[in-house]
């Protein structure tokens, strides 16, 4: 009788799948709830259970057919904030009136002060045990940031005059690289002092490149989201 019912559960639930016509909106009812659980408790103490009991009757079965783990969700999380900072990106890179070294810096400066960066800082996971996620965090500054946002960026640079290199394509990887990953307090777990350690290296860096896109409230603003970050670990 047990087995019986529990078909009968499985049946009804690949019905109710099937009925489901609009699965996008079930996806983002998921990382909606999920982003605000990871906000408020933090990604560690957030369980697939948690998520469920506040979707509102979605089942344990609608998660895992669209999602098979939690560390998948918050995969799927990441990559919505990633597409809105792809869409600031794209729209610096395409603005005009703006030489290649100025775009240089309001990317930076508009990155780094987003409000969600706090978001983020907050419900930090700890990425050496998400090598998944640190992964697509690599994949996506190598493959999409740094060639089709930084190197048209450097590229115009070099036509304006406002940048200086015979290497666009190198300079763009390493300085999105630097920013990005060698910077980034979530995966080297740096202090406020480590991360405005590194940040004063990189800006003597980009100096040597003729670039001072780096000012102090940027510093102080990273030293920010590090302490935030340490906070919450």
């Amino acid at each position: 009788m047990l087995l019986l019912k529990t078909y009968q559960q499985y049946v009804k639930e690949v019905k109710r799948l099937a009925r489901n016509k609009h699965p996008e909106e079930t996806v983002n009812r998921i990382l909606d709830v999920a982003y605000r659980l990871f906000m408020e408790k933090g990604y560690e103490y957030t369980s697939i259970q948690n998520i469920i009991d506040n979707l509102g009757g979605l089942s344990k079965g609608a998660i895992y057919h669209h999602f098979k783990s939690k560390e998948d969700i918050l995969i799927a999380v990441t990559d919505r904030i990633t597409a809105e900072s792809n869409r600031n990106l794209e729209d610096i890179r395409d603005c005009t009136g703006l030489s290649g070294k100025e775009k240089l810096k309001t990317i930076f400066k508009t990155s780094i002060m987003r409000p969600v960066q706090n978001d983020i800082f907050t419900v930090a996971p700890d990425f050496h045990n998400n090598p998944k996620l640190l992964f697509n965090i690599l994949h996506d500054t190598a493959k999409e940031v740094a060639p089709h946002y930084i190197r048209p960026i450097i590229e115009e640079g070099i036509a304006d005059g406002s940048i200086c290199t015979e290497y666009p394509k190198q300079l763009a990887e390493l300085v999105i690289f630097v920013a990005n990953i060698w910077m980034n307090p979530m995966i080297f777990d740096d202090t406020a002092e480590d991360a405005y350690c590194k940040f004063m290296v990189f800006r003597q860096m980009m100096q040597g490149f003729g670039l001072d896109i780096v000012d102090d409230e940027m510093m102080e603003r990273l030293r920010e989201l590090a302490a935030i970050y340490q906070k919450n670990r």
